[in-house]
């Protein structure tokens, strides 16, 4: 009950800030009255102003799911995709807090970082001075790419790199802008992932790999804008050591172009070379043969998403992406490095009803195929299979304070 109290109590701040206080009875000559004594706030006028700097939201995405595999009807039923409660905003000059909470998922404490994965967001930022701030708790992880950096409700099915990755990590970081405003860098230490290590592998941790006492990741961010905002980027590298000699170094090159006011169109690269297998994909792969988490595993994507605005009210969307799976440390000398190819299609209309709020209704099909190399096949005996989900639904990030 008291994860929820939370959100009720900002939900209902802006109809309880002032209380009534106690009524007195009072006898006058014309007969009985009864006097309102002066009315006192719940909320100290002093503490009043800093509503002013608060925002709370409900990031909300809830749709009428239709589920396929291999082109056959699976199920169709309401569900919620997306509620993350947020609540954001000053309470310094020169500080600032984010805390973001997710309800679609298990609220289960990291038994590394202590703190339930549900929770995306937990963190303050002080600010150094007007283009340098200090940051630290739990974060998000400043990978490049557009694809991460979309508001969740914003993305209807993740490429694989960021759907099976640890996105949220605790840790500290420090950004700087330039002062002509049109590049930033950061830097972030965090915890390289939210579980320890025999709680992220279990019996699959390979025996001739032990854990690291310093299981923590560096990542460098990039953040350019150039043509007076026509091309954007966000490029960053992370150095994720997992364990002791196996290290994670990730790459993620995201680009964004703005032909017009109406039409964008965002790219991004990724390369994820692992000592040791943490997405989990290509052990997933070889688990038949090899039941320890596979060791030199590289993954290798490209996203691309069109956006055009037909009317105002009219939005298209198409996502575009692919994700590339090897295996490096195959014992098969003879083997081909790569597994597996994934393909994802995503043609989305969207319909924004009102001016004043951000709430889009949207029609969506989401179509995934999944190649596997012959000789994955015959070593392995996994199969090519496709599925598909349509979906009408709305999205909002509904701010009510």
């Amino acid at each position: 009950m008291k994860k929820y109290l939370l959100p009720i109590i900002f939900a209902l701040v802006p109809f309880i800030v002032m209380g009534q206080g106690d009524q007195m009875h009072k006898q006058t000559d014309e007969g009985n009255a009864i006097q309102s004594d002066s009315i006192t706030p719940i909320i100290p006028v002093s503490k009043q102003s800093l509503l002013k700097n608060i925002d709370v939201i409900f990031n909300s995405r809830m749709a009428y799911n239709s589920y396929f595999t291999d082109g056959n009807h699976d199920i169709s039923h309401f569900n919620v995709d997306q509620l993350r409660f947020e609540i954001k905003g000053k309470i310094h000059d020169k500080v600032y807090f984010r805390f973001r909470n997710r309800y679609t998922r298990e609220p289960v404490p990291g038994n590394l970082d202590n703190i339930s994965r549900a929770v995306d967001l937990a963190f303050i930022r002080v600010d150094l001075s007007p283009r340098t701030n200090f940051t630290v708790g739990k974060l998000c992880a400043d990978w490049g790419g557009y694809e991460f950096d979309f508001n969740p409700i914003d993305i209807l099915t993740y490429n694989d790199v960021i759907e099976y990755a640890d996105n949220f990590l605790v840790g500290a970081g420090i950004s700087h802008t330039l002062e002509n405003g049109n590049h930033s860098f950061s830097l972030q230490v965090l915890n390289s992932r939210t579980k320890t290590y025999q709680e992220q592998y279990g019996t699959s941790a390979p025996p001739d790999i032990n854990p690291s006492e310093y299981p923590l990741a560096a990542v460098v961010n990039w953040r350019g804008k150039f043509f007076g905002g026509k091309f954007e980027t966000t490029y960053s590298y992370s150095f994720f050591n997992e364990a002791e000699g196996a290290h994670m170094n990730y790459i993620a090159l995201g680009n964004k172009f703005v032909p017009s006011n109406k039409f964008v169109i965002y790219y991004d690269f990724q390369y994820r070379n692992e000592g040791l297998d943490r997405l989990g994909i290509v052990s997933s792969i070889v688990s038949s043969q090899y039941p320890y988490a596979a060791q030199k595993v590289v993954y290798l994507e490209n996203w691309i998403r069109a956006e055009y605005m037909v009317t105002p009210k009219v939005n298209l969307l198409l996502t575009v992406m692919n994700s590339n799976h090897s295996w490096n440390d195959n014992p098969d000398g003879n083997a081909p490095s790569k597994l597996s190819t994934s393909y994802g299609l995503i043609p989305t209309v969207q319909y924004i009803p009102f001016k004043d709020i951000n709430l889009r209704f949207y029609l969506a099909y989401t179509a995934r195929k999944y190649n596997y190399t012959n000789y994955a096949e015959s070593a392995f005996g996994v199969k090519d299979y496709t599925t598909g989900l349509l979906a009408f639904g709305f999205v909002a990030p509904l701010n009510v304070l």
